[in-house]
């Protein structure tokens, strides 16, 4: 199939930046230091790709993503980077046998840990986000008690979401080692073998984690791509024009077909005005005519990718794969 056989919107990875972003995140972490997150993209196709890049060990979001996960056999370690509180169906997959690691942060999630059949934890520490995570100084307590409850601890993790966009080199790498200051504390209290931090923007100033989270490296988007990391845009919404003004053009990509949070998406060559339901109303510096296929860049690559039923992979004008966006939903 052809690009402009696609009906629009649609979501577009372009394979050679796709697999030069694989590359160059496998080569700064290889291995075990890099656990791929996967709800950056929602696709277990894609998560086989980071696999087959050396990495057997990935991070959730949801109960959800494990799942699919280990339906397709993606399930040798996985971190479930959040907590929730019925871990039934986690504790299905362990008996399944894939291994399911879960952060914990309070005794209620380390209860639902051993009510749910899930065995193994990591304590999950604040380092500055504001969001989940228990004081760094009450982390030894929580760890003690998992393990008179019967589980395993792992170690720690702490995502210093909060830095993930800090422009300023300097800035963000002072601000990662005050985070990681407090989360290398908490590890000495709870013990085990893994420190697990990080992600997309704060990958090469973090050298205290035993492992990153990191992403949205593999698709981007604008936000990320404006500080400057060596990861290319693979990841656009193509668009078709379907109106023209003297004053503006308006392209069929909007509000339900990207991520909004990090403000408006990007047109090449254009000046982009607004965005509605189904619309982006753009001002062209050469003149557009109905029909024209575009293609819009979302600043925010989750949430873009999680409103679309399917990804296209090309080269070019042609679409050589299309992956399922197959881990929607919790």
């Amino acid at each position: 199939m052809r690009i402009d056989e696609l009906p629009t919107p649609a979501l577009l990875v372009e394979r050679a930046l796709l697999e030069s972003n694989l590359d160059t995140m496998s080569a700064a972490l290889p291995g075990t230091r890099l656990r791929p997150h996967v709800k950056a993209h929602k696709c277990s196709a894609l998560a086989r790709r980071q696999r087959a890049n050396g990495h057997p060990g990935f991070t959730c979001a949801t109960i959800r993503e494990c799942e699919v996960m280990a339906g397709a056999g993606l399930g040798e370690d996985l971190l479930l980077a959040n907590e929730v509180l019925d871990m039934r169906r986690l504790g299905a997959l362990v008996r399944s046998g894939a291994r399911v690691t879960v952060a914990v942060d309070s005794p209620e999630t380390v209860a639902a840990a051993v009510a749910g059949g899930v065995r193994q934890v990591l304590v999950d520490v604040n380092v500055g986000l504001l969001r989940c995570g228990c004081p760094p100084q009450k982390a030894g307590d929580l760890a003690d008690e998992a393990r008179r409850a019967g589980l395993e601890v792992r170690g720690v993790m702490g995502y210093e979401g909060h830095l993930m966009l800090v422009a300023d080199p300097a800035d963000r790498a002072r601000k990662t080692a005050e985070a990681m200051a407090l989360l290398v504390s908490a590890a000495a209290d709870v013990g085990g073998e893994v420190i697990s931090a990080g992600g997309t923007g704060t990958y090469a100033d973090n050298t205290w984690a035993t492992e990153i989270q990191a992403g949205s490296y593999a698709l981007m988007d604008t936000a990320y791509g404006a500080i400057g990391h060596p990861f290319g845009q693979a990841l656009s919404v193509l668009g078709t024009v379907v109106s023209v003004a003297a004053t503006h053009a308006v392209v069929d990509v909007g509000l339900k077909a990207l991520g909004m949070d990090h403000g408006l998406p990007t047109i090449a060559d254009a000046r982009v005005r607004f965005c509605s339901d189904e619309h982006t109303t753009f001002v062209p510096e050469t003149p557009a005519r109905v029909g024209d296929r575009i293609r819009v860049l979302p600043a925010h690559v989750d949430p873009t990718v999680v409103l679309h039923e399917r990804m296209h992979v090309v080269d070019g004008a042609e679409v050589v794969e299309t992956w399922e966006v197959d881990m929607r939903g919790w």
